[in-house]
């Protein structure tokens, strides 16, 4: 091969960008290790005036992601969205620094968790009955856009709950589920995995909207407390 070739083929690699993990495997929409943020944009939320802050942080070879919230409220939305058919499944790796003392998923004041994921399903205005699409024209002219049609969030609650699911306390179609809760395992690793198509079925009692987001979340905007949580790694899978 010429050096003119050659060199040709290296700047190709430089310029080109790098292929995320979640493209390498058919099996998997997504598998992040958070070595960048570059796949996540900015979860804001209406009338929250001080956002939650993320960053990537390294420990020798490992990279994490870092949320840290103080009084505060956004997340980190993956920037595509996938069908819920098509990749069901979800599992990551995170530890919560700590839980919120007034924390408390039964009511608004207490609405808040150290870490979340956090899975929205995309409402579709040609599916929505008379009285939806009124509703969320409404929202649309208030805030721009339209609100989920229905989500599921999956939390570290800050205490035992006599119960798995939880409506929230802010949303009718959503809905709070206690994956850990308390201090038993605060400051360690804990691997999770759940079939959101599974769990949304079994809670509705029907199929959601087909395309689907998910985001990560530390917020403390209703109990004004602070908290620092991790995540190792996330993925979404068939």
């Amino acid at each position: 091969m010429s050096r003119n070739i050659l060199t040709f083929f290296v700047l190709l690699a430089l310029l080109l960008p790098v292929m995320p993990a979640f493209a390498s495997d058919p099996g998997n929409f997504l598998h992040d290790e958070f070595d960048t943020l570059d796949h996540w944009k900015p979860l804001l939320f209406p009338k929250i005036e001080k956002y939650s802050v993320y960053s990537i942080v390294k420990e020798g070879e490992n990279s994490y992601l870092k949320a840290e919230s103080n009084a505060s409220a956004s997340g980190m939305v993956f920037k595509k969205e996938f069908n819920v058919f098509e990749y069901p499944k979800v599992k990551w790796a995170w530890k919560a620094g700590n839980v919120y003392r007034k924390g408390d998923a039964n009511d608004k004041s207490g609405d808040d968790y150290p870490v979340r994921v956090y899975i929205f399903f995309k409402y579709e205005p040609e599916k929505a009955s008379f009285s939806r699409k009124v509703k969320y024209g409404i929202a649309k002219r208030l805030y721009g856009e339209y609100p989920p049609h229905s989500s599921l969030n999956y939390i570290w609650a800050n205490r035992k709950h006599d119960r798995r699911v939880i409506p929230s306390a802010f949303a009718s179609d959503s809905r709070m589920i206690v994956l850990q809760a308390g201090l038993e395992r605060i400051g360690q690793w804990v691997e999770e995995e759940v079939d959101i198509l599974r769990d949304y079925r079994e809670i509705f009692g029907s199929d959601p909207p087909p395309i689907t987001s998910i985001a990560i979340m530390n917020d403390s905007d209703n109990t004004g407390e602070s908290s620092v949580s991790f995540f190792d790694y996330i993925e979404v899978y068939r």
